[in-house]
Protein backbone atom coordinates (compact mmCIF):
# COMPACT_ATOMS: atom_id res chain seq x y z
CA UNK A 1 0.00 0.00 0.00
CA UNK A 2 1.22 3.44 -0.47
CA UNK A 3 1.96 6.01 2.52
CA UNK A 4 -1.40 8.01 0.92
CA UNK A 5 -3.55 5.04 1.11
CA UNK A 6 -2.07 4.12 5.09
CA UNK A 7 -2.85 8.01 5.98
CA UNK A 8 -6.96 7.64 4.61
CA UNK A 9 -7.00 4.14 6.38
CA UNK A 10 -5.63 5.35 9.80
CA UNK A 11 -7.46 8.33 9.46
CA UNK A 12 -10.57 6.97 8.49
CA UNK A 13 -10.01 4.10 11.51
CA UNK A 14 -9.59 7.40 13.98
CA UNK A 15 -12.86 8.55 12.95
CA UNK A 16 -14.77 5.96 13.90
CA UNK A 17 -13.20 5.32 17.09
CA UNK A 18 -14.24 8.97 17.80
CA UNK A 19 -17.89 8.24 16.38
CA UNK A 20 -18.11 4.95 18.37
CA UNK A 21 -16.75 6.59 21.69
CA UNK A 22 -19.25 7.78 24.45
CA UNK A 23 -20.46 11.58 23.97
CA UNK A 24 -19.31 14.41 26.67
CA UNK A 25 -22.25 14.82 28.92
CA UNK A 26 -23.37 17.72 29.84
CA UNK A 27 -24.03 18.76 33.49
CA UNK A 28 -27.96 18.02 34.56
CA UNK A 29 -29.57 20.70 35.81
CA UNK A 30 -32.26 20.61 38.58
CA UNK A 31 -36.07 21.66 37.28
CA UNK A 32 -36.92 25.22 37.69
CA UNK A 33 -39.21 25.08 40.48
CA UNK A 34 -42.94 27.40 40.08
CA UNK A 35 -43.45 29.91 42.60
CA UNK A 36 -45.85 32.26 43.26
CA UNK A 37 -46.02 35.01 40.85
CA UNK A 38 -45.15 32.63 37.74
CA UNK A 39 -47.47 32.20 34.77
CA UNK A 40 -47.92 29.09 32.63
CA UNK A 41 -48.93 28.31 29.27
CA UNK A 42 -51.62 25.00 29.77
CA UNK A 43 -53.00 23.43 26.73
CA UNK A 44 -54.61 20.19 25.90
CA UNK A 45 -54.91 19.12 22.28
CA UNK A 46 -57.32 19.59 20.51
CA UNK A 47 -59.63 20.65 22.68
CA UNK A 48 -59.75 24.33 22.26
CA UNK A 49 -61.73 25.46 25.23
CA UNK A 50 -58.83 24.16 27.54
CA UNK A 51 -55.61 26.69 25.94
CA UNK A 52 -54.90 29.27 28.63
CA UNK A 53 -52.59 30.77 30.48
CA UNK A 54 -52.47 30.42 34.33
CA UNK A 55 -51.03 32.49 36.99
CA UNK A 56 -49.32 30.57 40.05
CA UNK A 57 -51.35 32.56 42.46
CA UNK A 58 -49.84 34.08 46.12
CA UNK A 59 -50.87 30.43 48.04
CA UNK A 60 -49.22 28.78 45.33
CA UNK A 61 -52.05 27.19 43.56
CA UNK A 62 -53.77 27.49 40.01
CA UNK A 63 -56.97 26.57 38.52
CA UNK A 64 -57.73 24.90 35.22
CA UNK A 65 -61.14 23.91 33.91
CA UNK A 66 -62.16 20.77 34.44
CA UNK A 67 -59.08 19.47 37.13
CA UNK A 68 -59.64 22.32 39.70
CA UNK A 69 -57.45 23.35 42.25
CA UNK A 70 -53.80 22.58 41.71
CA UNK A 71 -51.11 23.19 44.58
CA UNK A 72 -47.60 23.95 42.05
CA UNK A 73 -45.61 25.67 44.75
CA UNK A 74 -42.14 24.23 44.34
CA UNK A 75 -43.00 21.72 41.36
CA UNK A 76 -41.73 21.42 38.12
CA UNK A 77 -43.42 22.28 34.95
CA UNK A 78 -43.48 18.43 34.11
CA UNK A 79 -44.69 17.24 37.58
CA UNK A 80 -48.13 19.86 36.91
CA UNK A 81 -48.67 18.50 33.78
CA UNK A 82 -48.66 15.04 34.73
CA UNK A 83 -51.22 16.20 37.75
CA UNK A 84 -53.27 18.15 34.81
CA UNK A 85 -53.36 15.28 32.54
CA UNK A 86 -54.54 12.53 35.26
CA UNK A 87 -57.22 14.93 36.66
CA UNK A 88 -58.45 15.51 32.83
CA UNK A 89 -58.50 11.83 32.36
CA UNK A 90 -62.21 11.59 34.03
CA UNK A 91 -63.44 13.95 31.06
CA UNK A 92 -60.63 13.27 28.07
CA UNK A 93 -59.43 9.63 27.04
CA UNK A 94 -55.83 9.79 27.12
CA UNK A 95 -55.60 13.92 27.38
CA UNK A 96 -52.55 15.51 26.10
CA UNK A 97 -51.57 18.07 27.81
CA UNK A 98 -48.64 20.70 27.42
CA UNK A 99 -47.13 23.06 30.27
CA UNK A 100 -44.80 25.44 29.34
CA UNK A 101 -43.47 28.56 31.74
CA UNK A 102 -44.45 31.37 30.04
CA UNK A 103 -43.21 34.00 32.59
CA UNK A 104 -40.77 33.60 35.45
CA UNK A 105 -42.36 36.04 38.25
CA UNK A 106 -41.61 34.11 41.56
CA UNK A 107 -38.01 34.13 41.66
CA UNK A 108 -37.05 37.05 43.49
CA UNK A 109 -34.21 38.18 46.24
CA UNK A 110 -33.80 41.28 48.04
CA UNK A 111 -30.75 43.36 48.57
CA UNK A 112 -30.71 46.16 51.18
CA UNK A 113 -28.85 48.07 53.17
CA UNK A 114 -25.59 49.66 51.90
CA UNK A 115 -25.27 48.80 48.56
CA UNK A 116 -25.64 51.09 45.56
CA UNK A 117 -29.07 50.20 44.58
CA UNK A 118 -31.27 48.31 47.23
CA UNK A 119 -34.44 46.34 45.78
CA UNK A 120 -36.22 43.73 44.24
CA UNK A 121 -34.25 41.09 42.23
CA UNK A 122 -36.22 38.76 39.99
CA UNK A 123 -33.90 35.78 38.98
CA UNK A 124 -34.01 32.74 36.75
CA UNK A 125 -31.37 30.93 37.02
CA UNK A 126 -29.51 30.10 40.53
CA UNK A 127 -27.78 32.97 41.71
CA UNK A 128 -25.25 32.76 45.20
CA UNK A 129 -24.70 35.51 47.33
CA UNK A 130 -21.59 37.50 45.44
CA UNK A 131 -24.03 38.00 42.31
CA UNK A 132 -26.83 39.14 44.41
CA UNK A 133 -24.42 41.99 45.38
CA UNK A 134 -23.36 42.49 42.24
CA UNK A 135 -27.23 43.25 40.85
CA UNK A 136 -27.61 45.79 43.42
CA UNK A 137 -24.41 47.50 41.98
CA UNK A 138 -21.95 46.59 44.53
CA UNK A 139 -21.75 47.72 48.40
CA UNK A 140 -20.88 51.50 49.18
CA UNK A 141 -17.56 52.48 50.95
CA UNK A 142 -18.70 52.41 54.46
CA UNK A 143 -20.82 48.85 54.56
CA UNK A 144 -19.76 46.28 56.99
CA UNK A 145 -18.42 43.50 54.22
CA UNK A 146 -17.70 41.17 56.66
CA UNK A 147 -20.91 41.70 58.49
CA UNK A 148 -23.81 40.38 55.61
CA UNK A 149 -26.43 38.23 56.85
CA UNK A 150 -28.31 36.45 54.73
CA UNK A 151 -32.25 36.02 56.00
CA UNK A 152 -34.58 32.79 54.72
CA UNK A 153 -37.88 32.02 56.16
CA UNK A 154 -38.07 27.83 55.57
CA UNK A 155 -41.35 26.49 56.81
CA UNK A 156 -42.46 29.67 58.74
CA UNK A 157 -39.14 30.41 60.82
CA UNK A 158 -36.44 32.88 60.19
CA UNK A 159 -33.14 31.80 59.40
CA UNK A 160 -29.61 33.96 59.21
CA UNK A 161 -26.66 33.02 57.80
CA UNK A 162 -23.51 35.01 58.50
CA UNK A 163 -21.32 35.84 55.29
CA UNK A 164 -17.86 37.51 54.99
CA UNK A 165 -17.40 38.99 51.68
CA UNK A 166 -13.80 39.82 51.74
CA UNK A 167 -13.12 36.65 52.54
CA UNK A 168 -15.30 35.01 49.49
CA UNK A 169 -14.17 38.25 47.50
CA UNK A 170 -10.24 36.58 48.51
CA UNK A 171 -11.08 33.21 47.66
CA UNK A 172 -11.63 31.89 51.14
CA UNK A 173 -13.85 30.24 52.93
CA UNK A 174 -16.22 30.06 49.71
CA UNK A 175 -19.13 27.86 51.18
CA UNK A 176 -20.42 30.36 52.99
CA UNK A 177 -21.57 31.94 49.28
CA UNK A 178 -24.88 30.02 49.14
CA UNK A 179 -27.23 29.60 46.29
CA UNK A 180 -30.32 32.21 47.05
CA UNK A 181 -33.65 30.42 47.51
CA UNK A 182 -36.70 32.51 46.05
CA UNK A 183 -37.51 35.54 48.70
CA UNK A 184 -33.96 35.47 50.57
CA UNK A 185 -33.03 38.63 51.57
CA UNK A 186 -29.31 39.95 51.74
CA UNK A 187 -28.80 42.38 54.08
CA UNK A 188 -25.41 44.80 53.92
CA UNK A 189 -24.87 46.91 57.02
Amino acid sequence: MSSLRVCFVLLLLSVARLSLAEPATAPVLPAYRLQPGDVVDVSVWKETDLQKEVLVRPDGGLSFPLAGEVDARGKSVDEVRAILAERLQKYIPNPVVTVALKQIGGNRIYVLGRVNHAGEFPFANSLDVMQAISLAGGATPYAALNEIVILRRQNGRQQSFSFRYLDVAHGHSLQQNIVLESGDTVVVP
